[in-house]
């Protein structure tokens, strides 16, 4: 006799149809493959498939409902999938972004918890501008995250961003039709060049750019294998992009506004250097929920 397969012995050992052991079987699975949160990602994964919110999921496994055949083998396929490290958020199609529930798939940087953080920034620097209509610019927009929420946040404020992958700006512009926010525009552009009618108009400019090292290795599988690499290589120091910002954002940027780039824990000072080198003032660093260094913020004079 052959022997079983570990997916074989998983399969067998889920063939209950109680929510309750089933989730107990996914998440011990998903902790085996070194997912940071095996649970949430259980009981997110089914409720995908049952079309229900996780809140629902936990209540049917605390009734100890059960899930008819044809749904168990839809998530164990689904199950296997996110053991190898696949994203979640490629196997339900959407990652949630504050209020938002964005579309994402291959070809596209999924959005970030961490994120959230530089949208509220951009956010804040909006909500305290005097202009009665500040304008706003995400370059490198990616899925539409930071400029969708400014702009459902802000609606007094007018968006504009701009994307230049061919893959990532498809993903974009579905979320901008899905949002549907009046006040956001977006342009398929190299984010050098864009928006030359913004010149010296725009209150915030904010961007999560590519920052990793083009020699440094992500450490999760889901970053490595499947976040797209443009999205996540910056030249040798990581910095390259950046160093345009900070020369676009003189452009665009009237006197007085703000410049908003995420960045990684341990470039804080760098962001702040090549700010200030490039005539910014008042460069400051700012931490995530996590206390890590995630974004840097400065001032045109």
């Amino acid at each position: 006799m052959c022997p079983s397969t570990p997916s074989d012995q998983y399969v067998r050992a889920s063939a209950t149809s109680r929510i309750d052991v089933v989730l107990g079987d996914v998440s011990a699975r998903f902790a085996r493959a070194g997912i940071v949160d095996p649970r949430v990602d259980a009981e997110l994964l089914l409720g995908h498939v049952l079309g229900i919110g996780r809140g629902e999921v936990q209540a049917a496994a605390i009734r100890a409902a059960e899930l008819d055949s044809d749904a168990l083998q839809r998530l164990l396929r689904l199950v296997e999938r996110r053991a190898a490290r696949e994203p979640l958020q490629h196997l339900t199609g959407v990652a949630p972004f504050r209020h938002l529930e964005l579309s994402v798939g291959p070809g596209v940087f999924v959005p970030r918890p961490e994120t959230e953080m530089v949208a509220q920034l951009a956010i804040d620097a909006l909500r305290a501008s005097a202009s009665p209509e500040p304008v706003a610019v995400d370059l490198g927009t990616g899925s539409g995250a930071i400029a969708l929420a400014m702009a459902t946040e802000v609606p007094h404020a007018r968006v504009h961003a701009v994307e230049n992958s061919v893959d990532a700006f498809i993903w974009a512009k579905e979320n901008f039709a899905r949002v549907n926010a009046s006040n956001a525009r977006l342009v398929f552009a190299d984010l050098a060049d864009a928006f030359g009618d913004l010149d010296g108009k725009v209150s915030v400019l904010v961007s999560n750019p590519p920052y990793v090292p083009a020699e440094a290795i992500p450490r999760d599988p889901e970053v490595r294998l499947y976040d797209p690499p443009q999205a996540l290589y910056g030249g040798d120091d990581g910095l390259d992009v950046v160093r345009v910002l900070a020369r676009v954002g003189l452009r665009l940027v009237h006197s007085g506004g703000a410049i908003i780039i995420e960045h990684a824990e341990v470039q804080g000072a760098s962001v702040r250097e090549v700010l200030t080198a490039a005539g910014w003032r008042s460069a400051a660093t700012h931490p995530d929920l996590t206390l890590r260094d995630r974004a840097t913020t400065a001032i045109r004079p």
